[in-house]
C-alpha cells in the first residue's frame, strides 16, 4: 500500500492550480482510514456534478447556477453544516463529510468547489477568518457563498456581520484582504490545522503529532 503522506506530498508538489484538491483532501482522510478507496469518492463527486449538470438552466447565469447547486446539495441530498458536533474530527475528513453529508465550512466548501469545477463554473475559496467562504471566480462578482449555511448568498456587508457574530465585537471596517481568494495549499493547510486542533481538544496527542508532520510538508512546499 502506498504511504498516504508520500502521496499527499507528491500531489501538492506541483503548481497550485494543478493540485487535485479532492485527492489531496482524501489522502488526509487516509490518516484515519488507511484502506479508503479514493477513486470511489472521486466517482461520487463526478456523479453529483453530473446530476447538477442535468438540472442547470439553459442560461448559466451565476445566481441560477448557484441556486441549482444549492437545491441539489442541501435540499435533495440534505448536506448541512454540523452545528451540533462542530469540533468532531470527522468534519475535517472529506470522506466522512461526503458519507455523513455534514461538515464544517471549509470541507463543505471543498465539496461545493469540486462540483462547481466539474460543471465548468469557476469558483474560489475565500479564507475569511473564523468562517470559510467561496465565491464565483468572475471579475467583480460581488457575491459570496456560505457552504455551511445551505449555500447562502452573501455580500461584503453580510460577511462583516458574520464576523461580528463570530467574534462578538464590533468590526466597523472589513479589510478587503480578508475576502481574497486562497490557494489550494492554503485550503489544505487550514483543513489540517482544524484537524490538529480537534485532536488536541480530545487530548489525542498521537494523532495531533501525525497531523503536525503533514502541516510541515505543506509548509515546505508552499
Amino acid at each position: 500500500m502506498n504511504n498516504p503522506l508520500e502521496q499527499f506530498s507528491v500531489e501538492i508538489d506541483r503548481s497550485d492550480r494543478d493540485i487535485n484538491l479532492t485527492k489531496a483532501a482524501l489522502y488526509i482522510s487516509q490518516i484515519e482510514y488507511p484502506d479508503l478507496d479514493i477513486d470511489r469518492y472521486l466517482n461520487i463527486l463526478d456523479e453529483m456534478a453530473a446530476e447538477v449538470a442535468k438540472k442547470l438552466p439553459a442560461t448559466h447565469y451565476p445566481l441560477k447556477v448557484i441556486q441549482t447547486i444549492n437545491h441539489y446539495l442541501y435540499t435533495e441530498l440534505n448536506f448541512h453544516g454540523n452545528e451540533i458536533d462542530y469540533y468532531n474530527p470527522a468534519n475535517s475528513l472529506l470522506s466522512d463529510v461526503i458519507d455523513r453529508r455534514t461538515g464544517i465550512p471549509i470541507t463543505l466548501a471543498v465539496v461545493y468547489l469540486e462540483i462547481a469545477k466539474r460543471i465548468d463554473f469557476p469558483m474560489v475559496g475565500i479564507g475569511m477568518p473564523g468562517h470559510f467562504l467561496i465565491r464565483p471566480n468572475f471579475k467583480d462578482a460581488g457575491i459570496f457563498v456560505d457552504a455551511f449555511s445551505a449555500g447562502e448568498v452573501l455580500f461584503a456587508e453580510d460577511c462583516r456581520q458574520k464576523l461580528i457574530h463570530i467574534y462578538q465585537q464590533d468590526i466597523p471596517f472589513l479589510p478587503p484582504e480578508l475576502l481574497q481568494p486562497v490557494t489550494n495549499r492554503q485550503i489544505l493547510l487550514r483543513i489540517l490545522n482544524n484537524l490538529q486542533a480537534n485532536y488536541l481538544n480530545q487530548v489525542d496527542f498521537d494523532r495531533a503529532y501525525v497531523i503536525k508532520q503533514w502541516i510541515e510538508i505543506v509548509g515546505l512546499q508552499s
